[in-house]
């Protein structure tokens, strides 16, 4: 369950970000398919990867809750769970939403700018309903919501980062020759935009993080919850977000004027090279982050077992 977690994450994340990254980064003549980046055969990936691991995690939810093997699932079973709970709802919502990505994500009488957007609404919505199987969905009333909605808003925020992170090692892959040219140019030019899209996006990420410690650790229960593998595991995933944020401080102020620097001299190779392991590193943290969340998951939340 965990690694279906993680892939789910990770596949989603990606398809919103990848989706939303030319419609704030890249101008109108850049978004065409090809002409800056090639984004379709990645976005129809990520949603076949998250239509499958979301069959394959209901079928494991199914066999846990039965308490056999993936063998013994049956129809009557899935079928109540499936239309008579709220986490069947939300995977209802997620495999409707993962079609609608993947019509759009091939050619059609639509605009980039159509096609681009409704794939990046709908992997939203495919990405929110994850909420309905982590600690949010558990959690009822009028605190229960602003729990549901702090949550997707922290996903849907770490997706466009993430998404960025993607789509700036793809601009900047190997091999650096003619046609890659205009791919730096728009690169550098996009790295500097995109610290504005970051930093709303690390607000976000802050803010609702706040939210969602009070509800599941409680502010009252900060010094004694580090004590559980719950908040050891919190602080790990804490220093791998510190750990990004000077990565991406790095790259806006050291690495991206070096890479301007670098086209201007007629030989970008090595600010190419350094940004790449940048955005690498950067790209490994994250993953790390969400392998943490899939862990999370299913552990119980500290305010439930720590009391106020």
């Amino acid at each position: 369950m965990i690694a279906i977690r993680l892939g789910l994450y990770l596949s989603l994340m990606l398809l919103v970000g990848l989706a939303a990254f030319p419609l704030y980064a890249l101008r109108h003549d850049e978004r065409p398919e090809g002409q800056v980046l090639s984004l379709r055969w990645a976005l129809t990936f990520w949603s076949v990867t998250a239509i499958t691991l979301s069959g394959l995690g209901l079928a494991a939810l199914i066999a846990a809750m039965m308490g056999g093997p993936l063998t013994d699932i049956d129809w009557e079973t899935s079928q109540s769970i499936l239309f008579e709970t709220p986490i069947g709802t939300a995977w209802l919502v997620r495999m409707a939403a993962l079609a609608v990505v993947l019509m759009a994500a091939f050619p059609r009488r639509w605009t980039d700018e159509q096609q681009l957007g409704t794939i990046a609404l709908a992997g939203a919505v495919a990405l929110s309903s994850l909420v309905w199987t982590g600690h949010a969905g558990a959690s009822e009333g009028g605190l229960g919501l602003i729990h549901k909605l702090s949550d997707m808003l922290h996903m849907l925020a770490a997706a466009i980062w993430l998404g960025g992170i993607a789509a700036f090692l793809l601009l900047l892959r190997s091999p650096l020759d003619q046609h890659s040219g205009r791919k730096l140019v728009v690169g550098h030019r996009a790295l500097e935009d995109f610290s504005r899209v970051g930093t709303i996006c690390v607000g976000i990420i802050a803010v609702t993080g706040l939210i969602n410690g009070q509800v599941l650790i409680g502010f009252s229960n900060i010094l004694r919850v580090f004590d559980t593998t719950y908040g050891q595991a919190l602080f790990l995933k804490l220093v791998l977000v510190a750990g990004m944020l000077l990565l991406a401080a790095r790259n806006r102020w050291r690495l991206t004027p070096d890479l301007a620097l670098g086209l201007n001299d007629g030989d970008a190779s090595s600010a190419v090279a350094a940004l790449r392991k940048s955005l690498m590193l950067e790209a490994g943290a994250a993953i790390a982050i969400l392998a943490l969340v899939a862990w999370f998951g299913m552990l119980e939340p500290p305010a439930s077992t720590m009391g106020p």
